[in-house]
């Protein structure tokens, strides 16, 4: 299994690499968005990295704020596990952006307090830069080098790292939710419903890409520590997963309840439209039903792996339903037939050389995590910490 992991991880590395290299050499020209979608797969890819960064910090908490013993043993793999997808979330939208390169001017000549893309900008900074101090003192704890009260004070400052970066995760996610939230101009994304149905997948895709690593690779399946441990994870899960859909029921019956076409296309294009496979398939049946059927049933430590396997899969599928539907939807009714040009349509499906850059950010993440894990041992049991 080993062997063929390494293949088709090198296989991916590959493909995705030649799709980078599109993007560096021809820019935006091989992508298939335009004037009218003016977004598409590398930001859906952002939104839902950012999403799985902030539900496993959130995890971290358990251990470095509230103390729970049970999480100790699994602190610093949510915290690695939160740096590599926050890494691969700047990676998807540094990719995205027209002007790579001038990436650096969002904090040397931001447009504060006014807007929010710059204030999101300053959160993930402040966020990135706090995750690498707590993972850093983190692994300084936990080495064993340290006693008495060099120890006491080291633990203190995670403590406070730990407990800034609960409302800091908050704020960052909830950013992301509130930048698409005040579009006035977009119907779909205008609620202020957005932020807090951003946080909830939060910890619902990030505890559940925690579940699924914790449920394949953790070292030690024969423990009772596993066990108890998955048993846990999968109730987190499946409440969480549960509340999210119940906040898109809520989104969905209230604005096609007699809403208005112009507040209704976007919703009707998710549902009915060109993408209604992503969600009724992708997202409800594959990434609801089934596993939801897995965890409330299901107690063998494999199957509760794949029905985490299953929520991190399909949740692109909710960040895609975020951002396409609500672009595509005409927002003056006959616009698409008043322009006709390839840049200009109401459509979109991703190209060849987004569909590779994407496979890159994936097998970056994956590479980035294979290597913490080898050189850090974050799936072996610390025998030290006793649950």
């Amino acid at each position: 299994m080993k062997k063929i992991f390494y293949v088709l991880w090198g296989v991916a590395f590959v493909l995705g690499s030649i799709g980078v290299a599109q993007r560096l050499m021809y820019g935006h020209e091989p992508a298939a968005y335009g004037n009218r979608v003016v977004w598409g797969l590398w930001v859906a890819m952002y939104i839902y990295f950012i999403g799985l960064s902030a539900g496993a910090f959130l995890l971290s908490s358990l251990v470095y704020v509230f103390k729970i013993k049970m999480f100790e043993k699994v602190g610093k793999l949510a915290l690695i596990t939160a740096l590599v997808t926050l890494l691969c979330a700047l990676l998807s939208i540094w990719l995205d952006l027209g002007h790579m390169w001038r990436a650096y001017e969002v904090i040397t000549r931001p447009n504060l307090p006014h807007s929010m893309m710059a204030w999101m900008i300053w959160l993930y900074s402040a966020y990135f830069l706090l995750l690498i101090l707590e993972t850093l003192l983190a692994f300084k704890i936990e080495s064993g080098k340290y006693t008495g009260e060099i120890l006491k004070s080291y633990q203190k400052r995670l403590k406070v790292y730990a407990t800034i970066g609960i409302p800091l995760a908050i704020a960052f996610h909830g950013g992301v939710g509130a930048l698409f939230g005040v579009v006035a101009s977009n119907p779909m994304w205008h609620s202020a419903l957005t932020p807090i149905f951003f946080l909830v997948g939060a910890v619902a895709s990030g505890s559940a890409l925690f579940t699924m690593i914790f449920a394949f690779f953790w070292e030690n399946k024969t423990s009772e520590y596993y066990q108890n441990m998955l048993r846990v994870l999968a109730k987190i899960v499946l409440v969480a997963v549960l509340f999210d859909l119940l906040l898109e029921w809520a989104e969905l019956s209230i604005a096609l309840w007699m809403g208005t076409p112009a507040h209704t296309a976007g919703f009707r294009e998710m549902l009915f439209g060109n993408y209604w496979f992503v969600f009724w398939i992708f997202h409800l049946l594959l990434g609801v039903i089934v596993p939801v059927w897995i965890l409330a049933v299901k107690k063998d430590p494999i199957k509760i792996g794949i029905a985490a396997f299953l929520v991190v899969f399909t949740f692109i599928g909710v960040r895609l339903n975020i951002v396409i539907p609500g672009l595509v939807a005409e927002k003056v009714h006959g616009q698409a037939q008043a322009y006709i040009h390839p840049r200009l349509a109401y459509s979109y499906f991703p190209s060849m050389m987004e569909w590779l850059v994407g496979i890159f950010i994936i097998a970056f993440g994956i590479g980035l995590f294979y290597l913490a894990n080898r050189y850090f041992k974050l799936t072996e049991e610390n025998k030290s910490i006793k649950a």
